[in-house]
């Protein structure tokens, strides 16, 4: 992939947090801050909203777990059986957010939804602790639950079932990739007069706007 930048700069692919409006591209930059968050945020720095839109065009929003970023896209796994995947799999666009208060940053991105491979998909669950493959198993995710109880019995019936060996990934449960269309960049700046830089998609390379606070 190559980057095309219109824009005249005198560092593309600055990797500590000075001037981030001098980059030349979006994913170099995006791992600094996310790693910078990693050091600094005292709990979930991959934390991110994903909206999402049903079929009356009304949007859902709700966090979710960052587990992928590179050029590709930024990947986060989910039943699909849930409110969130069938949104995605209807209308495959999204957008999310992450917001890091210790660095008072924000990144904004909008994209294109495809599902990882089951080879992906297969690799990260089983990274996932014993119990959250069984909790998978059991979740009938965003359906009505008519008790706790009601949880924890088919989290025992599970726990029973794959007592032995490993535990397979459910055949609904997956990862979704947003491909980004646009990343913007945000930090905070005294008086709200705040630095702001978007990247849009451009062929195989990126277009980058200072934007007003």
């Amino acid at each position: 992939m190559t980057f095309k930048d219109t824009s005249s700069v005198k560092d593309q692919h600055p990797l500590t947090s000075g001037d981030f409006t001098e980059a030349g591209e979006p994913f170099a930059l995006f791992q600094v801050w996310l790693a910078e968050a990693e050091r600094s945020e005292p709990n979930d720095p991959n934390a991110m909203a994903l909206a999402t839109v049903d079929a009356d065009g009304l949007p859902d929003v709700r966090m979710v777990l960052l587990k992928g970023a590179d050029e590709n896209g930024f990947v986060f796994y989910t039943n699909t059986e849930s409110n969130k995947g069938r949104e995605l799999l209807a209308n495959p666009k999204a957008a999310l957010v992450m917001h890091w208060k210790s660095l008072r940053r924000q990144v904004r991105v909008r994209g294109n939804v495809t599902r990882v491979s089951d080879a992906e998909a297969d690799a990260y669950f089983q990274t996932r602790p014993r119990d959250s493959r069984i909790g998978a198993w059991a979740s009938q995710q965003s359906r009505p639950l008519e008790s706790r109880f009601a949880l924890e019995k088919a989290v025992a019936v599970n726990t029973a079932k794959y007592a032995i060996g490993e535990v397979p990934r459910p055949p609904y449960w997956t990862g979704f990739r947003i491909e980004p269309v646009s990343i913007e960049f945000w930090k905070d700046q005294p008086f709200r007069l705040h630095d702001r830089v978007v990247f849009t998609r451009d062929g195989d390379g990126w277009r980058k706007m200072r934007l007003y606070p």
